[in-house]
């Protein structure tokens, strides 16, 4: 897919990033239609952990995933011809994000989801829009409009609805895999925010790679006494299917589409869409196990994807 919004292309000067990237998006692109997609891949992720959880140890899952997902973001830009390291003043900058997006925040998102439900675990991390567009603010990266700030709160009410209004304490456990979450959620948008240089500077396919294979070593690392004690035996074919769909494409295509839409349309409008996510777990509900969704699920279906497309619409300005 090449052209003006196509995944493969290169990125572009500073001053052309910030400038499309807080100008009112023209229309539906490659760019919105691949984070679409990355959102569908998300909504499903979450039924699909959970399942492989049922029998995996939570960091030999996280390690095998991303040991997976670095070696496919590898063939991918090895077939691109684009491999190359990054430059000896940006590698503590790069090391830095690939411990805080990866080696963090998969921990506290796989910790967390162990420990508390679904919903509870969407709800958390859609905090992690608003906590983004505050960053940004704060960097001088972008200068959200109120538009901005509207749209987020909306879609936030959203997610609530589509939650279930309130969060509901099921014990301590609960509470604990939640408060996990909001710490994931915190890390995520200061990955965002902070790999914006560098990936205006090498572009996004170059500094997904990077960022994965730091964080597939720390993740290998973390991992190596849950790998030792996991029981091989009772992990079943869809289990495998589980980690292979997870680590192929919730993290290796995934991290491709986060990144060149940071690239693209920048981090607020970026995250925003993981405020969807929600959404397409209610539906994969409904279509994979039969559940009817509430009235007011069906609303705050209907206010999330309406704050995405006033978020999208904020011109905003450049920082």
């Amino acid at each position: 897919m090449q052209g003006r919004d196509g995944l493969g292309e290169a990125a572009e000067s500073d001053a052309g990033i910030g400038a499309e990237a807080t100008a009112p998006v023209p229309g539906w692109g490659w760019t919105e239609a691949a984070l679409a997609m990355m959102v569908f891949v998300w909504g499903v992720n979450f039924a699909v952990v959970k399942h492989a959880l049922g029998v995996f140890e939570p960091l030999a899952f996280n390690a095998l995933r991303f040991v997976v997902a670095s070696v496919l973001v590898f063939a991918v830009l090895s077939l691109r011809g684009q491999f190359s390291l990054p430059g000896r003043e940006d590698l503590p900058r790069v090391i830095a994000l690939g411990l805080l997006g990866n080696v963090m925040y998969q921990m506290c998102f796989i910790l967390g989801l162990d420990r508390t439900r679904a919903g509870h675990a969407s709800l958390m991390l859609a905090l992690t829009p608003i906590m983004t567009a505050f960053l940004s603010m704060l960097t001088g990266h972008e200068k959200p409009g109120p538009r901005t700030w509207g749209g987020a709160s909306l879609s936030i009410l959203g997610v609530a609805l589509v939650s279930g209004a309130s969060l509901r304490v099921e014990g301590r456990e609960a509470l604990v895999g939640d408060a996990i979450l909001v710490t994931a959620s915190a890390a995520w948008a200061c990955y965002t925010v902070g790999a914006r240089p560098i990936v205006r500077k090498y572009g996004s396919i170059r500094t997904t790679a990077w960022t994965l294979w730091v964080g597939a070593v720390g993740l290998m690392v973390a991992g190596i006494p849950a790998l030792s004690r996991q029981d091989w035996g009772a992990v079943d074919g869809r289990a495998w299917g589980g980690m292979l769909f997870s680590a192929t494409f919730a993290i290796g295509l995934a991290y491709l589409i986060w990144y060149r839409g940071v690239e693209r349309i920048g981090n607020t409008r970026t995250a925003i869409y993981s405020n969807l996510t929600p959404v397409v777990a209610l539906l994969a509900g409904t279509v994979l196990l039969n559940e009817r969704p509430s009235a007011l699920a069906l609303a705050g279906a209907a206010l999330t994807l309406g704050g995405v497309m006033i978020v999208r619409t904020d011109p905003g300005s450049a920082g």
